[in-house]
């Protein structure tokens, strides 16, 4: 297929999750920032448009069919999927990021400072989340699994809190230097990057389902 460049990118991940992986390694927002489209993105990034819609049209040709599409759910069993599915991992992940990040930073920060400042954005993001996981599944997806509406307000408070979450995942990918692996690192160290990125992607995926599949949703059924 071909890429339509004057879509908003998060429209583009809503019909082909698949690539969010490629946006992702572009630093292009396709969560928080994902109304923007992606002539706009590759044009603020310096990447070339041409290139970028023949990496995710290559990611559409080589996508594995699958049956796992969070639009077809109902509402009540999209909440439950995000969070089974990213709410369950990000409680497994973080308690064994923020301690991992804290060691590499002590035994090779001499050696790297944004590894000092790594571990102190890990635990940001840390007390950022967990917080933030506890209250949308108090005020949104709870009155969602009673059938309530959910009121608008929570709706722009979740928002809001998204954006400051995908300021620290960009404040994440820096530090990490896009998660390269540096000649020479330790197991833990190559483990922490790793294991970041793959964080990184999981959040603006679920910030994504959040944002522009289900929030939508809501709006639609209380007007």
């Amino acid at each position: 297929m071909s890429i339509d460049v004057s879509q908003p990118v998060a429209d583009l991940v809503t019909a082909h999750p698949e690539l969010a992986a490629v946006l992702q390694r572009h630093r292009i927002d396709f969560c928080c920032r994902g109304t923007r489209p992606l002539r706009d993105w590759c044009a603020d990034r310096g990447l070339d448009t041409t290139s970028v819609a023949r990496e995710l049209e290559a990611a559409i040709a080589s996508r594995v069919p699958s049956d796992d599409d969070p639009r077809a759910l109902s509402t009540p069993a999209l909440a439950q999927h995000i969070v089974a599915r990213h709410h369950g991992y990000l409680r497994e992940a973080l308690p064994f990021l923020v301690p991992l990040a804290a060691k590499v930073a002590r035994v090779h920060g001499d050696r790297d400072l944004r590894l000092v400042e790594l571990r102190t954005i890990v635990e940001e993001l840390d007390a950022s989340l967990r917080p933030h996981l506890e209250r949308e599944e108090l005020d949104l997806f709870a009155p969602i699994a009673r059938g309530e509406r959910v009121p608008q307000r929570e709706l722009d408070a979740m928002r809001e809190e998204h954006l400051g979450v995908g300021a620290l995942l960009e404040r994440m990918r820096e530090a990490a230097r896009d998660y390269v692996v540096p000649e020479g690192a330790c197991r833990s160290w190559t483990t922490l990057l790793r294991e970041l990125e793959t964080l990184e992607r999981d959040v603006l995926v679920h910030v994504h389902l959040e944002n522009h599949v289900l929030a939508p949703r809501l709006e639609r059924e209380a007007s």
